[in-house]
């Protein structure tokens, strides 16, 4: 079997038929050198510097300040001095680590006091959380632990990795994305026939930047006497008229049985959560095999703790995000750069070829602009494009220069949409 390397993505290598996986990982590296020599590996490229909006940046042994699109810290907190003070008081208390698991001896007071912050934050009860090292095991442990071979999970399809493999032991079917009506066709005709029926959407979708039909979901969901289950992470903290997130402005923080969420974006840190009824959260913390076998969150995690309570005490770094966003979108379809449907951080410039799309990220970081190119399986095979996520640290002269990088790609290129 061959790989045309020029069509080929990181998808076509997860197994070739009749390769070991000796065999399998030397045609990989041979891909990867490839993609080297194209200046198409703007991928595992070492920061030297930090989170921030503007990063220096080793590639191939040379150090250079990029302007960065690349983080999900969408209002900084990493660098917030409150945040950095409060994580090193926790290390100074407590110690660099847990040593153990939640279950046998890993659990803190700075873990409880984290589970009552978060649960707070959406308006819950202080037991209505639990807390996970990651938010990707949020979702992954969470749904494991909760759906068996006798349920079925109902995806939209552009939800994140971290469901699709928490559902490998459920039955699941997937529809197409935001479309209400296959919703509503797979709940009526599972309606009888599995003993849990859990519907999974996001609030913000990690690669169009748009939203959910949270709203028309919910109410199909009950219809159909379903669960409702939303991975909230690129949206709190930046939609909601108080930075709760994509089901504030709808009135659905108390209604909806299942909000997970990440510590890793919006509140600077590390870790995930998930927000549920009482008897729910609590199953997960005995029951979900990372609770019981994985190590907790570090005592840095009190950086948490401040990022929490300064998306209401500093409501500046939101506004400031929301103005460099619709600056920067507008400059984007002012060139005619297709920005899709986003409507939050997230800022795609959609252009479908997957090797023009490395080319752009070629000439961007040649301009000293660091961003990611998208390409199969976390998109369509022709729809891959160039992914941005906007920070509140941006500032104006950030965004222009990333702008007249665009124009003078497009020039060369022709990437904008006729």
């Amino acid at each position: 079997m061959s790989i045309d390397f020029a069509t080929a993505t990181f998808k076509d290598f997860e197994n070739i038929p009749g390769y070991n996986i000796s065999q399998r990982a030397e045609i990989f590296y041979d891909f990867l050198n490839y993609m080297k020599s194209n200046g198409h590996m703007n991928y595992r490229l070492k920061n030297t510097t930090g989170t921030n909006s503007v990063v220096n940046v080793d590639i191939e042994n040379t150090e250079r300040d990029y302007v960065s699109f690349v983080s999900s810290d969408y209002l900084g907190f990493t660098q917030h001095p409150k945040v950095k003070q409060a994580a090193i008081e926790g290390i100074e208390k407590y110690g660099t680590g847990t040593g153990a698991t939640p279950l046998i001896g890993g659990y803190f007071t700075y873990h409880n006091a984290l589970e009552q912050k978060i649960a707070s934050f959406f308006g819950r009860n202080q037991d209505e959380a639990a807390i996970f090292t990651t938010g990707y095991t949020a979702n992954s442990a969470t749904l494991q632990a909760l759906m068996q071979k006798e349920d079925l999970a109902i995806l939209d399809m552009a939800v994140h990795a971290s469901v699709h493999e928490g559902c490998a032991f459920t039955n699941k079917k997937t529809f197409p994305h935001n479309n209400l009506e296959a919703l509503e066709h797979i709940l009526k005709i599972s309606e009888n026939t599995y003993r849990t029926k859990l519907v999974i959407v996001d609030g913000v979708y990690s690669q169009d930047g748009d939203t959910s039909h949270v709203k028309e979901i919910y109410n199909l969901v009950k219809k159909y006497n379903a669960f409702l289950m939303v991975d909230d992470v690129h949206g709190v903290g930046i939609l909601g008229k108080t930075g709760r997130g994509t089901l504030e402005d709808t009135e659905l923080l108390d209604k909806v049985d299942i909000i997970t969420g990440t510590f890793s974006k919006t509140f600077g840190n590390l870790g995930g959560y998930v927000i549920a009824d009482k008897k729910i959260a609590a199953f997960l913390r005995f029951q979900s095999r990372q609770q019981i076998f994985s190590a907790t969150a570090p005592p840095s995690s009190l950086g948490i703790l401040k990022a929490i309570d300064l998306i209401d005490e500093e409501p500046e770094w939101r506004e400031k995000l929301w103005w460099n966003i619709n600056y920067f979108k507008k400059g984007l379809n002012d060139i005619g750069l297709d920005t899709g449907t986003t409507c939050s951080a997230v800022v795609p410039v959609k252009i479908g070829d997957p090797f023009v799309t490395g080319d752009v990220g070629r000439l961007l970081i040649e301009r000293g602009i660091y961003t990611n190119p998208i390409l199969y399986p976390a998109v369509a095979r022709k729809d891959a494009r160039i992914r941005m996520s906007v920070m509140a640290r941006h500032e104006k002269e950030h965004l222009d220069k990333t702008l007249n990088a665009f124009e003078d790609i497009n020039n060369k290129l022709h990437i904008a949409k006729k």
